[in-house]
């Protein structure tokens, strides 16, 4: 069972990414305020949940929460800024997002840069650790799935619709052959893998 809270008089907002490993599309974060006194026991990091389990508690996440919010930083821009510092900014943008203010931030990780003058505690493997973290997970990774899902009709021949733009040897596969997308990361190891020109 997860835990519910930090602490016990304040606001808090589970913060998470997803997508920060992948070879193409954006970096997604999430930032959810769950009710004072909520418990589900199904919650849990998203990675270990299957792909139907997170869609339900998704709805039950979007239908139950407090506030939530979801966010994203493009691939031109996790190129422009590095993945990490893309990651951390597109979290501080479902925070500004939120309907209501919290007085605390759970951010799942190590690092954080905070933008908004907001207290926070980071948590490694928070996911797995706070509900809050987890729901933000569950909606990073469902959103950026939905997102590279609706980009394989645009381009179906990396297999988006089952890696997700993360790197399988499909992927790099389909790189070799058809060279890169608009929506592909400059600035990751496919250029020294491949040798890709920027």
């Amino acid at each position: 069972m997860l835990l519910t809270r930090y602490s016990d008089n304040k606001t808090e907002a589970g913060c998470d990414e997803a997508g920060r490993g992948c070879l193409a599309g954006p970096v997604f974060a999430a930032a959810v305020i769950l009710p004072p006194g909520y418990r589900n026991e199904m919650l849990d990091d998203s990675k270990k949940l299957s792909q139907h389990r997170r869609y339900e508690l998704r709805q039950e996440i979007e239908r139950s929460a407090a506030a939530w919010a979801v966010a994203m930083v493009s691939n031109e821009e996790i190129d422009h800024m590095n993945i990490l510092r893309a990651s951390l900014h597109a979290m501080n943008l479902a925070v500004a997002q939120l309907a209501i203010k919290p007085d605390l931030l759970l951010i799942d990780g190590n690092r954080f840069i905070d933008e908004h003058g907001i207290p926070y505690h980071c948590i490694v493997k928070g996911d797995g650790k706070y509900q809050s973290i987890a729901a933000a997970s569950i909606l990073a990774k469902t959103y950026r799935d939905d997102y590279m899902l609706q980009q394989h009709q645009r381009y179906p021949h990396y297999g988006w619709d089952s890696n997700k733009g993360y790197p399988t040897p499909a992927h790099y596969k389909a790189i070799e052959r058809y060279g890169t997308t608009p929506l592909h990361r400059k600035s990751f190891t496919l250029q020294r893998q491949l040798q890709l020109p920027l």
